[in-house]
């Protein structure tokens, strides 16, 4: 296997058995065109693991690994406290040093960090982790919107999803945009993200009580985000004063009803982009006054413009825009 790279997953017990599974079926599936990686599974003793769906033969201790290109150690949903054990943490301080560059998935942040790699580099994890390696870590530069992270040589990522976005982006690195678009294809996967990326959309991060004015609001919204609301038609719509309603809002969501609504029109937009629109059709639909308007906001929240946003985070199938479109409209 001259020439191919070595993939090594580092599985311990309570590894999220997706959190390797999908990465590792990226790595796979672009040798259905070229025989590019060997992925191999190891664990700290070499014994069979007990993942989160059952018990995994491994093909080596980290020990006895052979030097690899890519080291990835996924997460778990036990606590941090719980798997990161000085075991785990030998095993991986002996694969960092016969590796290339080094991956985390989800909370195998914890991991990384806990050996020094992520001191003084950018990182994420999974949101629900993030405020947890903040703190425990504050010498790392915890992004927690982020899909993944990568500083130099070291590259982390949120979850399951994440992974396998990282992991394509991997692929790109190695092989080049044609390859990665061939892996997207044969997974089914239609959209490619970035790590500028949010974790979850808007929507996601609304923890609005429920039966609460907000949550009314917030449902109305998501049945027509392009719709023009103002915050009194809104506080009219649930019987309370506007003041009331931007209160609530705050305690409950933590923006206002503009900002709310204007960050769902924003998601919407990206969507319609990703799958392929113009951006004056991206504009209209998601209820921008125009595409300049539009503009103005990408540049003001990502720093780029939608044209490029497009250009790099589209469906790489043409084919596929038209599955993507029906998905965001519902229908």
């Amino acid at each position: 296997m001259a020439g191919t790279k070595r993939i090594g997953f580092l599985l311990f017990d309570g590894v999220k058995a997706l959190d390797y599974v999908g990465p590792a079926e990226v790595f796979v599936e672009a040798n259905q065109a070229t025989k590019a990686y060997e992925v191999i599974l190891l664990s700290p003793s070499g014994a069979a693991v007990t993942t989160s769906v059952g018990g995994v033969a491994v093909s080596a201790s980290a020990a006895d690994a052979p030097p690899l290109d890519t080291l990835i150690v996924p997460g778990s949903e036990q606590a941090p406290s719980v798997f990161v054990t000085d075991e785990l943490l030998t095993a991986a301080a002996t694969l960092v040093d016969r590796s290339a560059r080094v991956v985390s998935i989800c909370s195998g942040a914890f991991v990384l960090a806990e050996l020094g790699l992520l001191d003084g580099r950018g990182a994420t994890t999974h949101w629900k982790f993030a405020e947890d390696l903040a703190r425990r870590f504050p010498r790392v530069d915890v992004q927690p919107d982020r899909i993944f992270v990568r500083d130099r040589y070291v590259a982390t990522s949120a979850g399951v999803a994440a992974g396998i976005d990282l992991s394509l982006a991997l692929v790109e690195d190695d092989l080049g945009a044609a390859a990665a678009r061939r892996v997207a294809q044969g997974l089914l996967i239609y959209l490619r993200r970035s790590g500028e990326q949010t974790q979850f959309s808007t929507p996601l991060r609304a923890a609005a009580v429920p039966d609460s004015p907000v949550r009314v609001i917030t449902e109305l919204i998501a049945q027509d985000p392009a719709y023009r609301h103002s915050v009194i038609s809104l506080a009219r719509h649930v019987n309370i004063s506007p003041r009331h309603l931007t209160r609530l809002f705050q305690d409950e969501v933590g923006m206002s009803p503009a900002e709310y609504a204007a960050s769902v029109r924003f998601d919407l937009a990206r969507s319609w982009l990703e799958a392929g629109c113009s951006v004056a059709q991206a504009a209209s639909d998601a209820g921008f006054s125009s595409a300049e308007a539009l503009r103005r906001t990408f540049a003001a929240r990502l720093g780029v413009s939608p044209s490029a946003y497009r250009r790099r985070f589209r469906s790489q199938l043409d084919v596929t825009a038209p599955m993507a479109v029906r998905t965001i409209a519902g229908l």
